[in-house]
This record gives structure tokens, sequence and C-alpha cells, in this order.
């Protein structure tokens, strides 16, 4: 091997996902250090301290009612693939996988589920990894949604409360959240289109990696994998039912932030608080796509903050207060 070939090796052996995970979380907890440098942290525990605890456990009890949904919806994304599920079963996966992406680097808990549904169930890899990608998908699409139709909402509101949220700086960070839930959305509808049209070049790949078993296997499982996902894109049922039910989800999710931050008195109308808790949690979970920390950890608390800080009066510390309080609880 050359001098190139074992430097290029090293460093492929050196950037491993556990280091660049490790990286990023440092990277991350930096980041919020130098950000809240103002934020009396001292305060941020008083303001978690005198949270209504009724309102909390009405909080928990809420994001706990979504995990059933959880299952149901991906039992009718499995079912659209031809893997009929009982709901029980998928809830209890699906818990699983997300406890497992808590404390596992690289989000691994995605191939939990699967393993879980090929060991148990007998669901090949390529559907399971695709009905994972499915979820994922709407997921992102649901944020997105109710991130725009919360931004829709503060642009036109003519109302005081609503004009006075949107004075000052905090128009451009109304714009700029909608623009990420629109650019999310877009790229949701764009991946249906492509599917419902057919663009496949499953013959062709296969004739390439004719005579190379195993090319052909690989090859084999993602086309398996990009069907399964396209079988879901073309059956507007199978679309509306799944998008019907990860808006509810979603919604059940804003619902807990919303009262989270009713739990730590923050003295918001219930239009306001309605439309900032839901930009907070869009955004905040648009921000945890990026895998940089452990369960978006951070990521998620910066840019909930950060949302609330810019659309409110609410200072720093509270709004860090409810971020990681609504956090914590969905972790927990």
């Amino acid at each position: 091997m050359t001098a190139a070939g074992d430097s290029n090796a090293t460093a492929r052996g050196f950037l491993t996902q556990r280091r660049l995970t490790l990286a990023g979380t440092v990277f991350v907890v930096a980041g919020l250090l130098v950000a809240f440098r103002d934020v009396e942290f001292g305060r941020v525990v008083s303001e978690m301290a005198a949270a209504d605890p009724w309102l909390l456990a009405a909080a928990a009890g809420v994001y706990a009612a979504s995990w059933p949904l959880r299952g149901r919806r991906y039992g009718d994304v499995l079912a659209t693939t031809g893997h009929p599920l009982e709901t029980g079963f998928l809830t209890l996966a699906v818990f699983l996988s997300q406890t497992a992406n808590l404390v596992v680097p690289a989000r691994a808990g995605d191939a939990v589920r699967a393993y879980v549904l090929q060991a148990r169930r007998d669901v090949d890899y390529p559907a399971g990894f695709a009905s994972l990608a499915v979820e994922r998908g709407f997921d992102l699409a649901a944020i997105a949604v109710l991130g725009a139709a919360a931004s829709a909402w503060l642009l036109v509101g003519e109302s005081t409360a609503l004009a006075t949220l949107l004075a000052g700086d905090a128009r451009p960070a109304v714009l700029g959240a909608a623009g990420v839930a629109l650019a999310t959305l877009v790229a949701g509808v764009l991946t249906l289109g492509v599917a419902n049209a057919g663009l496949s070049v499953g013959d062709r790949l296969r004739g390439v990696v004719a005579g190379r078993p195993r090319l052909g296997r690989v090859v084999a499982a993602g086309l398996d994998f990009a069907g399964d996902i396209a079988v879901v894109a073309r059956d507007p049922r199978a679309v509306a039912v799944i998008g019907g039910g990860s808006l509810l989800i979603w919604s059940l999710d804003v619902a807990t932030a919303v009262l989270v931050l009713a739990a730590l008195d923050s003295g918001l109308a219930v239009g306001p608080l309605l439309a900032v808790g839901t930009l907070a949690v869009s955004v905040g979970n648009l921000a945890k796509v990026l895998p940089l920390s452990q369960g978006g950890v951070g990521l998620y608390e910066a840019a909930f903050t950060g949302l609330v800080v810019a659309l409110t009066p609410l200072g720093a510390s509270l709004a860090l207060a409810a971020a990681v309080v609504d956090h914590a609880l969905k972790n927990a």
C-alpha cells in the first residue's frame, strides 16, 4: 500500500462514527455555553422548581398517550408493505428503538428496531429499514406542516397579542422557521412525486451487476428498500392515513410543550402560547435532524430557547427552563 493509501486508511480509522458523534456533542456543548453565557442558571433551576406539578403531570399524560398512536402508525406503514403486525408489539418496538437512540451513537436505535422486527416477526431488513425511512419522512412532513401553520398564523394575525409577538427582531425568526418548515415540506412532496412517477432503474442496475453475486445481493436489497418506500408513496389512502396519524402524534408533542410552558407560568395568552409552542417544537425537532449529539440533547434546547426568546417577552432563563423540562420529560 502507498503512503497516501496508508494515510487515507488511518484517517478512516480515526474518523469513526463514535468519535464524530462525540466531537459533535462537544461542539454543541461549547456552542451552548457561548450562546447562554448571559443566562442565570440559578434562575433556570428556580423556574423549573416553581413549575406547577399538576400541569407537568398533565403534560406527561398527554405525551404518554402518543406512544400507542406511534405503534399504530408504524403498523399502518408496515401493513402497506405487506407486513401487518399487532399494535402492542410495534409500540414496544418503537419505544425500544427510541430509547436506544438516547444511549447509542448515531441513532443506532433504528437498527435495533429493524433487528427486533427481523428476529421476532421475520420482517426482512430492507422492509424494516424502508418502513423506518417512511416513518421519518412523515414525521418531518408533519413537523413542517405544523410549523408552517403556526408561522402563517403569526404572520397574518391582526390581534394585539400576536402583533406584540412580531415586534422588533421577532419577524425574521418567524420567517426563518417558516422557511425551514417549507423546505422540509417541499422535499417530502418531491420524494412522493418521484416515487409516484415510477422512475426506476432497477432493471438497468441488475444488468450492470449481473455475474457479481455479492454486489448483486447489495443491489437487490437496495431495490427492495426503494420498492417498499414506493409502495407507500403510491397508495393515496396509506399516505392519508399515515399522514393523519403523524399530525395527531406531533400535535400531542406540541400540546406537551404548551403544557410545560403553562406550568412555568409564562403568562402568554392561549393563542400566542399555542403558536409559539408549535413553532418551538417544530424548529427544535428540525434541529435534531443533525446527528451531532445523543438524542439531539443541546440542539433541541438551543433551537427551542432561541425561538421562544425571539418571539415573546419571556426571558432566556424561563425559555431555557421550558426547553429543558419539555425535552427531559419526553426523553424520560
